[in-house]
Parts: C-alpha cells; sequence; structure tokens
C-alpha cells in the first residue's frame, strides 16, 4: 500500500495526507507514512517527517474520544445520567434558569449536539468569530457554552458545538477528580497501551475536550480495534458495551447517508453494514466497520480546507479495502 500511495503522492492525487493505518481482525496489515506540513493545536510546526511514532493532531477526533470517557465515567457513577437537566449539574450557573428552553436541555441533548442553542462552526478555526474559538478566548468557557441564545427545541435540531463537549469534559473531570487527560490515561488508553500522547490545553489550563487530543496513528487505529471489539480489548471490557450500543444508535440525521449518535458519526456500507466514524478538521479520521473488524485511521494536514474530507474517504476506498481484500485473499 506505501508503493501505492507514494505514486498518488507523487501524482498530486492524496494532497495533505499524513499517515494511514489500516487493521483487520485486530492485525495490522498496512501502513504509510509521508512528510508534510503540520500543525499542533492551530499553531504551524513545519514539515514533519511522520511514521510510527509520530504524535498528530486529531483535532475533532478528540470530541468522540470524550464520548467514550463520558460511557466509562456513567459506568463508573460519577457523571450525570442521560436524562439529567443540565444546569442541575451547573447550579453556579443559576441565573441562566430564566424560563426558557434552556432549563429542558439534557445532558443527552448535549452529547447528540441537539442543545438547541445558538453555535456556529463554519467559519475557520483562525477566526475569532468561530464559536470555538470565541469560546476559549471567553474568560469563563462554561458559561460561555451555557448562555447562547436559544434558536430551536432542545432534542430537535442537530448543531456540531464543540462547546457542548467542553461541558461533557468539565462533568468528567469534576466526576472523576481528575483532570481529563489524567483520568483518559487512567480509564482509556493504559488499558489499550497507549502510552505517549498529548492533550492540549487552553489558556485557562485545561485539556480542550472540543479538539486538543494528539495521538499516534497506530494509536488511534487501537481504539478502533477496541470499539470493533464491543468494547473489548485484550480480554478487558475497558468501554462499556451498552454505551457502546447507545453511542452508536442514530439519534440525528445530519445529511444524506450520515447520522449522528452521541458524539459518532454514523453510515451504512455498501453491505449494509455499519460504519462509525469520528472525524476532525484537516481530514483526521477513524473509521470502523465492526461486523467486519476492518479499523481504517488516518491523520493529514489540510487544516480548515473544507473538502478535506474527501481525503480520508479515498484512503478508505480506493487503498484500505483493496489491501484488506488483498489480505483476505491470501
Amino acid at each position: 500500500m506505501q508503493e501505492r500511495m507514494n505514486r498518488a503522492i507523487e501524482a498530486n492525487e492524496l494532497p495533505g495526507l499524513h499517515s494511514t493505518v489500516v487493521m483487520l481482525g485486530g492485525e495490522l496489515i498496512a501502513e504509510a507514512y509521508f512528510t508534510g506540513e503540520d500543525e499542533r493545536w492551530g499553531i504551524p510546526i513545519g514539515e514533519v517527517v511522520h511514521g510510527p511514532e509520530t504524535l498528530h493532531d486529531t483535532r475533532s477526533v478528540t470530541k468522540s474520544i470524550v464520548g467514550l470517557l463520558y460511557g466509562i465515567a456513567l459506568g463508573e457513577g460519577i457523571v450525570p445520567d442521560l436524562e439529567t437537566p443540565l444546569l442541575d449539574v451547573f447550579p453556579e450557573y443559576a441565573d441562566l434558569r430564566d424560563g426558557s428552553a434552556r432549563e429542558a436541555i439534557t445532558i443527552a441533548d448535549v452529547l447528540t449536539m441537539q442543545m438547541g442553542t445558538e453555535w456556529d462552526e463554519s467559519l475557520p478555526y483562525s477566526d475569532p468569530r468561530n464559536s470555538e474559538i470565541a469560546m476559549e478566548l471567553a474568560d469563563d468557557r462554561y458559561r460561555f457554552v451555557l448562555d447562547r441564545p436559544m434558536v430551536a427545541e432542545p432534542g430537535t435540531v442537530w448543531t456540531y458545538n464543540g462547546g457542548a463537549v467542553a461541558l461533557l469534559g468539565h462533568l468528567i473531570s469534576e466526576g472523576s477528580g481528575m483532570a481529563l487527560d489524567v483520568y483518559a490515561q487512567s480509564r482509556l488508553f493504559e488499558p489499550l497501551g497507549i502510552s505517549d500522547f498529548e492533550w492540549v490545553a487552553g489558556a485557562d489550563g485545561v485539556p480542550s475536550a472540543a479538539s486538543g487530543l494528539r495521538l499516534k496513528a497506530q494509536d488511534l487505529a487501537t481504539i478502533g480495534v477496541m470499539i470493533a471489539g464491543n468494547g473489548t480489548y485484550n480480554g478487558r471490557q475497558v468501554v462499556p458495551a451498552s454505551w457502546l450500543d447507545v453511542s452508536f444508535s442514530a439519534q440525528a440525521a445530519i445529511m444524506d447517508g450520515f447520522d449522528y449518535g452521541m458524539l459518532w458519526y454514523l453510515a451504512v456500507g455498501p453491505s449494509g453494514d455499519q460504519i462509525i466514524i469520528a472525524s476532525g478538521n484537516g481530514g483526521q479520521r477513524l473509521t470502523v466497520q465492526p461486523s467486519a473488524e476492518f479499523v481504517v485511521a488516518t491523520f493529514a494536514g489540510r487544516y480548515n480546507d473544507p473538502e478535506a474530507w474527501q481525503l480520508p474517504l479515498r484512503v478508505v476506498v480506493d487503498f484500505a479495502v483493496p489491501e484488506v481484500n488483498r489480505a483476505r485473499s491470501e
């Protein structure tokens, strides 16, 4: 696969691709790495020779990882259940109980990005008017997220919202008594054998739950292997299977062919099998087809390019799937 991808890179058919890892049945069957310009949470870091040991921004794939962490924490009984009204667990913002629909927002609405509040991440993440960036620049990120104007009934309209995940990260941290990255290391990464990662924090020192996680490509793929195993890895139940069932159940239709669960995108493959996707700015993507135990992790550097989502899709269809077919035929 590396050679075929090299030819495609030379022909400028895979612009910005940094790495891809393909797993089948829990085994590594192919990987490829390339040199390219990169960033660390929006800050250019120059040309990077990517390889198996290179940490890379996952950007909004981070949100899906936080979804897994919330399920682990819920299983431990340290975070609110799905039907809990959001403002009940943020009592310090009692002034926001203004008699509006805001009081009806539940934790489930937060996890499915159906809070009904005004939020706009359509602008580049270099633009301070982007709601996620405005949240990072705010004096109090949680008040910023919670006091956005209501524009829809909670639970009825899907709006991409990094602020929702910031709230979830805070609840995990408060419930566990640990910083989000420490909790992730203890409950998710260590059980998966992931020892090298970085979780970039905002100006307030809080790890960015919306986009700050940096991982190696193989480690992102390992998370996919665990998901394909219904939450188990090396015989250990890492994420409750019941949580994955809920997370991967369609909660909102977001576009033709794509639904949204709880911080995961959901699609259907050509054979009708479910495909589970985590996606991030610039071409970051984790694709999991549980029925086939097929996992593809892709990193790229096309940050703020609205067409970047096509790159990892092409990697899966034109390179990973043929590699899997070849492996199966041997």
